[in-house]
């Protein structure tokens, strides 16, 4: 077994609890996020706010995406 696969069979559970939290809290992590999107906008004066819309944008997907899976790679075993 590779360095890799044994990292994967390490981690495996833990993308599984994620996913599962995401489902469970997903709304609360947005609001979270909007939250902190907010502040960080508000402290840098509005100067990055493109950059700070493009990583919620992309943090938001990848919680969706998460969350729909359950965790699973939406690989077949």
């Amino acid at each position: 077994m590779g360095l890799f696969d044994d990292l994967k069979a390490k981690l495996g559970p833990l993308k599984d609890k994620a996913g599962d939290l995401a489902q469970q809290h997903g709304d609360k992590i947005e609001q979270g996020l909007e939250k902190a999107a907010h502040l960080v906008d508000e402290k840098t004066g509005g100067k990055y706010s493109s950059q700070i819309q493009t990583g919620t944008g992309k943090a938001k997907d990848a919680l969706g995406r998460l969350g729909e899976s359950g965790g699973k790679d939406g690989k077949d075993a």
